[in-house]
């Protein structure tokens, strides 16, 4: 009897370890939010059904924690953003210029930042969060809730280990945007530009 006892215990700590050693969303909020400072490039394509081949458009990246994100489109225009809780601002020749906040491309560069953030009760009041996988390779997928959402996307897939890797967008009407990071790395501290770019 003792020995079945000693197999159910066994299999119960074995059953019940995966549970006590998973991987969730405050894990992976203090994971990506933990360095001050993360940056490195970016590649977008955007698939739409009208077009044969995606719209592809390259990028440099700083997310600073205390700061906000800085979106550097490099091709194929040169285009700055700023993205900070004051809201999202554009660079023109006369400086940064606010963004009217509803609109599309505004909504979407507020999705990025609160993903690459790891803001997960930011994005949980817009979408029901289903995360899998551990620490080093890790699955996060979006499902919107609001109806407003639900018109724009039909689902948003994430992953990444470290950092954010990869973040995909679906959209309602078919079309597509893929985003990758394949080399992003943390900073302790933002340059001197860097710092003049957010204080501006």
């Amino acid at each position: 009897m003792s020995r079945l006892l000693r197999a159910v215990s066994a299999l119960a700590l074995l059953i019940g370890s995966p549970l006590a050693l998973a991987f969730d969303l405050q894990d992976l909020q203090r994971q990506l939010s933990e360095p001050a400072v993360v940056k490195g490039s970016f590649i977008q394509e955007k698939h739409l059904r009208a077009l044969p081949q995606p719209l592809l458009s390259r990028g440099q990246f700083i997310l600073a924690r205390d700061h906000g994100l800085l979106w550097l489109l490099q091709t194929p225009l040169r285009q700055d953003y700023r993205i900070s809780a004051q809201g999202i601002a554009r660079r023109d020749p006369s400086g940064w210029q606010s963004v009217p906040s509803r609109s599309a491309g505004a909504e979407q560069n507020r999705l990025f930042f609160a993903v690459l953030q790891g803001d997960s009760s930011g994005l949980q009041r817009d979408f029901a969060l289903t995360l899998e996988g551990s620490a080093e390779h890790w699955q996060l997928r979006l499902d919107p809730r609001s109806l407003l959402l639900k018109q724009i996307f039909t689902r948003i897939d994430i992953a990444g280990g470290r950092y954010v890797e990869r973040i995909e967008l679906q959209e309602t009407q078919g079309d597509s945007t893929v985003l990758r990071m394949p080399d992003s790395r943390g900073a302790p501290a933002l340059s001197e530009t860097e710092r003049n770019d957010f204080a501006e």
